[in-house]
């Protein structure tokens, strides 16, 4: 019986998105095996350094490079819009939601961001959502905040630093945790990565089998997304956001920067006519990687399509004086 070696980061929450996948493609591929490979990262270890400065998928990337794992699997927020030479997203996976959720202190608990007392501390591991949110709450004084989901929560419920911590909406449904939301966020003012499974880019055996995984409309909708984050250089160290909604053929992506206490903010949208194909609908003969990622059943013109609605935004920002706000952001940045 053929083995597929799957790796995932130690976290409780990442076991779980890792089982999901094994559930798909075991559903899909009866007669495999798969084996479980959980690798403490870099990210797991150091847990008050944002994730963007500990590089979070090297120790992931390295097992497969080594061929110890044949896959990995990941968050997809959490992989850098330029990859390393030589691997690709082979997968994107439906995304279950792209809300944030807050999670409210005991003694706050009934509570909204609104409604939360002036000066009160939120913690959050993104700068991009901290920048938005200072804007929308300025109120609020937003602080780092590290850890797996586990360790988050403990640190709300014992620090008594926080008042509230922003977790993704799908983490905390993946764990049972529905309980704990006390507000959820809409992705207008905050945007979750889909799950991706990143693969060696020369394995084509492993790229047709983890390929029927794509989710046509999530991975084009991720496709723009990152374009658009990969020209202006984006990332969790710098608050640039977007989101994308498709209606009625037409792929709406918004996108914008923020300076990082969100005094100031740029904020453009832009759509694009694109056709959602089926599921399993030929894809481009050629094999191209567009913003690192390759799908092969999914038509060229659309991948196309995404990608130039993100590079068409990212390059009409700068123009209008977006440009300074970021430069401002990645100084500040780099000097802590």
């Amino acid at each position: 019986m053929t083995v597929i070696r799957m790796g995932t980061r130690k976290s409780q929450l990442a076991r779980i998105q890792m089982d999901s996948v094994v559930a798909m493609l075991k559903a899909l591929y009866p007669g495999l095996q798969f084996e479980i490979t959980a690798v403490s990262t870099t990210g797991d270890k150091i847990l008050d350094t944002a994730l963007s400065k500990t590089g979070e998928s090297k120790e992931l990337e390295h097992a497969l490079e080594r061929n110890e794992v044949d896959l990995v699997v990941h968050s997809l927020k959490d992989l850098p819009t330029v990859l390393p030479p030589g691997f690709t997203i082979g997968a994107i996976c439906k995304q279950e939601s792209p809300s944030d959720a807050v999670v409210f202190h005991p003694n706050f608990v009934g509570q909204t961001l609104e409604t939360l007392p002036g000066k009160s501390v939120v913690g959050t591991s993104s700068l991009r959502r901290a920048a938005q949110l200072q804007r929308k709450f300025p109120h609020l004084e937003f602080k780092s905040i590290r850890g797996n989901l586990n360790t988050r929560l403990w640190k709300l419920d014992e620090l008594q630093e926080f008042s509230a911590i922003i977790l993704a909406a799908a983490g905390l449904q993946c764990m049972g945790w529905q309980n704990q939301v006390g507000q959820i966020l809409h992705p207008e003012e905050c945007r979750l990565g889909a799950l991706g499974v990143e693969v060696q880019a020369k394995d084509q055996d492993i790229l047709d089998l983890v390929g029927v995984l794509h989710d046509p409309e999530t991975l084009l909708h991720c496709t723009a997304e990152r374009a658009f984050l990969r020209y202006l250089e984006g990332g969790c160290s710098v608050p640039v956001a977007e989101h994308t909604a498709m209606k009625d053929g037409q792929l709406y992506l918004t996108g914008g920067v923020w300076s990082l206490n969100g005094t100031d903010n740029m904020q453009e949208t832009m759509q694009a006519t694109i056709r959602v194909p089926a599921q399993h609908e030929d894809g481009p003969e050629d094999d191209p990687q567009l913003v690192g990622i390759t799908a092969r059943n999914i038509p060229r013109r659309a991948q196309l399509a995404a990608e130039s609605l993100g590079i068409s935004l990212a390059t009409l920002l700068p123009n209008k004086g977006a440009k300074n706000i970021l430069e401002v952001a990645r100084q500040l940045n780099d000097a802590h």
